[in-house]
């Protein structure tokens, strides 16, 4: 199916990109540890950066790990229902994820754009660079939560099926 195919891609990509945030993360993280103690100083830039970039790492895998079933959620009363209750809930559920996703989305844009004259302090850009990380990540989730559509999610370490499969019940 498509959409199943797009998904894994947009889960490959966001993955990789959000693992390539975390490496500089690591990097910088290093870099700063080193400096510190052989130089005697770290860069004032260095604590800035890692900051940044965790949290760019957490927002671009958030559609990933949703579709995947990896985030923390509490399914208990999802599977103890009836096929009819349990594909209302899984509609609700699923409006509701979208709808705070594309929320975000648009409350995140305004303000990125809103500090857009404030530079960081480290760093030395303007604000709205980083903070793009918050629009790009929650709109990347509202794309893959709109793809996978009112299914049930993968139970990690229970299903075998992957995020294109509907879960067992």
């Amino acid at each position: 199916m498509y959409r199943d195919t797009l998904l894994r891609l947009l889960g490959r990509v966001t993955t990789a990109l959000g693992g390539l945030a975390l490496l500089v993360t690591l990097v910088d993280i290093l870099y700063g540890v080193v400096t510190r103690y052989v130089v005697g100083q770290a860069p004032i830039w260095s604590d800035e950066l890692a900051r940044y970039c965790l949290i760019a790492s957490a927002l671009l895998i958030a559609g990933s790990v949703w579709v995947r079933g990896e985030h923390m959620r509490v399914a208990l009363l999802e599977r103890h229902l009836g096929h009819r209750s349990r594909r209302i809930l899984l509609g609700y559920q699923w409006l509701l994820t979208l709808s705070l996703a594309l929320a975000m989305t648009w409350w995140s844009w305004q303000y990125a754009l809103s500090v857009s004259y404030f530079t960081s302090q480290g760093l030395g850009i303007s604000r709205s660079i980083p903070m793009m990380a918050m629009p790009l990540g929650f709109g990347l989730l509202a794309l893959q939560v709109l793809l996978h559509g009112p299914r049930a999610l993968p139970r990690p370490g229970v299903d075998d099926a992957g995020p294109t499969e509907e879960a067992a019940s």
